[in-house]
């Protein structure tokens, strides 16, 4: 558990891996190890964590100058963890950061070419765009398409080709000031409220193919997804959205028309 995970891989000083964690298990060591395999700095935000994986996290840290980890007090929510993060990478220089899950179903071995591409556009995000294999729910997989097509209509086609999918490179500065102006997206809600808040802010989608593989309880998986708590958060979210999205919309016609940000090509 407190094995290092210190590799040759050169610190960043401006793209940052951040990783938030809640009573994700033994998983969560595994996923972080990966993820300095492939770049450094990585921290991880300890949402509030029961299950003793804050005091393992921490132990790693302290024979890895790559690896930062914070311990928020109770559970928040995974926007609120990656606010968190986001914040003190703000502080400390960063300019992007790569957000994925510690639950082992985001390809660590595709950071660096996220950050690449990132680095060549640094005013877009590069948002993942989930390959799903056999291991992945059916009902899953058909409630996102809902999601996705709300999303497209509410950034009036901005080319965002998933809402949920939280294996991405944000710029740090434009989504704090997009959380900052209002108390949402603490929760579930956080991934897709995000894409579609930045792409309003003028931030340009880019989307990279990612495999998504969802762990059996056997192979150390663990869902905090609650089908009827986290769909009517999303409804309610969605909901909120259209109604800015109507106050929006005349902006956003112009935009589009002129192929300003996020429309531009």
């Amino acid at each position: 558990m407190t094995e290092s995970s210190q590799t040759s891989v050169p610190p960043s000083r401006t793209h940052l891996v951040l990783i938030p964690s809640y009573n994700a298990g033994q998983q969560v060591y595994d996923t972080v190890k990966a993820a300095r395999r492939q770049w450094n700095p990585v921290w991880v935000v300890v949402d509030g964590s029961t299950d003793g994986t804050d005091r393992g996290l921490q132990a790693m840290a302290s024979q890895d100058e790559g690896l930062k980890v914070f311990v928020l007090p109770a559970n928040q929510g995974k926007g609120a963890a990656v606010l968190r993060g986001l914040r003190e990478a703000q502080a400390a220089g960063f300019t992007h950061a790569l957000t994925m899950d510690s639950d082992g179903q985001h390809p660590a071995a595709l950071i660096p070419d996220f950050m690449r591409a990132s680095m060549q556009r640094l005013d877009t995000m590069v948002l993942g765009r989930p390959v799903f294999d056999s291991s992945a729910p059916l009902l899953r997989v058909r409630g996102r398409r809902v999601s996705n097509w709300w999303t497209n209509l509410e950034t009036l086609g901005a080319g965002i080709a998933d809402s949920l999918y939280g294996f991405r490179v944000y710029p740090v500065a434009d989504l704090v000031k997009a959380m900052a102006r209002q108390p949402w997206m603490r929760r579930f809600d956080f991934d897709t409220e995000a894409v579609v808040r930045l792409a309003w802010s003028g931030v340009k989608p880019v989307n990279l193919d990612a495999p998504v593989k969802y762990l059996r309880p056997d192979e150390g998986g663990v869902s905090h997804f609650r089908y009827g708590r986290d769909n009517v958060l999303l409804t309610w979210m969605h909901l909120r959205l259209m109604l800015e999205f109507a106050l929006r919309l005349p902006v956003l016609v112009v935009r589009r028309l002129m192929r300003k940000p996020p429309f531009q090509r």
